[in-house]
């Protein structure tokens, strides 16, 4: 029978929840912090830390928004402000994805549930805000675009699947939440200025040494030190100390990379799909709707883990969005088992019909969960419970007539 992280048992152990991190980038220690913390005291105390993650995404979809009406080919080159608009909607998210927690800590709201929130929205903005990255650097819907997009997931997931042994958030001297997206939005910024064009010109004519780099152009360089960075340093990193910690608690490693096959399904499913020489996802253009059905799907994914992670529940390997994930992938090579290929407008009505389930199942199991959570903890999700100030209130009262009655025995 599966675990069910809803069940009575399994919220006990939410109840009992501490949030854990390592944080060990200079720019976060030692020049945001500051920022950060002038940021959070500017948040009226009335605002809920889970609407403060909220808004942050709100940029982000604002932003998607603008992309699909100003620049829906992804190549452009687009309006200036677009691309300074893109940069300014993943800064405002940062900022408020790194101030919730200390809002939350402010007005005494910290929960499980805020980790689930956080952790969630992030899982969802993966997609999108990197779609955001295809379109600054004109890579529109290519294969190129399509990886810009998606690649996001690789370290998310793989951050998620380390959090759940260790217990623990590891952000490491380099990482993808403060350099990377420092990074992120420099590109933006550089494509407002320059024009996405900008990333086409040859490496050689910048830096020289024309021997060596010859045609070789940065958005050459692109994939690859993506791909190096995380299979050099973010991968090898978690799983460090994912062994670590299952030795520390005499528990077996190997059987922890079985793990992976959730997140091999769903990466293998996206490559074959628009990797198909029959798909016509990326020649009709729809890299959107891909990317927005594949944040609700991996969205699912994810947050999955986050819950039985907070719940001490097995890990979950499966959930039922990826199912047409895979079949989707299956019709882009149906002429390999000797069928005829699909239609453009069949796929088109596929991938549609897809994002209307991926969402809508979301949707229904993200309410379920927060408003189990909600019910269980006694708090709201995107308002602070005015009742809970009333009860820290009588509590109070009610220590100090205790302390009093204490000191009167103790006089007599």
């Amino acid at each position: 029978m599966a675990a069910d992280p809803l069940s009575d048992r399994a919220m006990a152990h939410l109840k009992q929840y501490k949030y854990q991190s390592v944080d060990k980038s200079f720019i976060s220690n030692h020049i945001l912090r500051h920022y950060w913390n002038g940021a959070v005291k500017l948040l009226p105390m009335s605002l809920a830390p889970n609407m403060v993650t909220l808004l942050g995404f709100v940029c982000i979809l604002v932003n998607v928004l603008f992309l699909q009406i100003f620049l829906p080919d992804l190549i452009g080159p687009g309006p200036s402000w677009l691309y300074y608009s893109f940069a300014l909607g993943l800064w405002a998210y940062s900022t408020m994805d790194n101030i919730d927690g200390k809002q939350a800590r402010r007005t005494g709201t910290s929960s499980g549930l805020g980790e689930l929130f956080d952790h969630g929205i992030d899982s969802l903005n993966c997609t999108l805000a990197s779609l955001c990255e295809t379109a600054a650097m004109g890579l529109g819907p290519t294969k190129t675009g399509a990886f810009t997009a998606l690649v996001p997931t690789l370290p998310m997931f793989f951050s998620t699947w380390e959090t759940y042994h260790t217990h623990t958030l590891y952000l490491g001297a380099f990482n993808g939440p403060t350099e990377g997206l420092i990074l992120a939005c420099l590109v933006m910024v550089i494509s407002g200025y320059y024009g996405p064009q900008i990333w086409q010109s040859r490496i050689a004519d910048v830096i020289g040494y024309k021997e060596y780099l010859d045609d070789l152009t940065f958005r050459d360089l692109w994939i690859p030190v993506i791909l190096f960075a995380f299979f050099t340093a973010h991968l090898p990193a978690c799983v460090y100390h994912v062994a670590k910690a299952r030795r520390r608690n005499n528990l077996p490693i190997l059987p922890v990379f079985l793990e992976w096959i959730p997140m091999i399904v769903f990466t293998g499913s996206c490559a074959a799909w628009f990797g198909s020489p029959y798909s016509n996802i990326l020649r009709d253009n729809h890299l959107v709707i891909f990317c927005l059905t594949m944040s609700f799907v991996f969205g699912r994914l994810t947050t999955k883990i986050i819950l039985h992670h907070l719940t001490k529940q097995p890990f979950p390997y499966w959930t039922i969005s990826m199912i047409p994930l895979v079949g989707g992938a299956i019709l882009a090579w149906l002429p390999l088992f000797g069928f005829d290929p699909i239609s453009s407008i069949f796929e088109r009505t596929y991938i549609y019909a897809y994002l209307v389930f991926a969402m809508a199942q979301y949707f229904v199991w993200a309410v379920r969960v927060i408003d189990r959570i909600c019910e269980v903890l006694d708090i709201n999700c995107l308002t602070i419970k005015k009742k809970a100030k009333k009860t820290d209130e009588k509590s109070s009262a009610a220590d100090a007539v205790s302390h009093s009655n204490g000191d009167v025995r103790k006089a007599k």
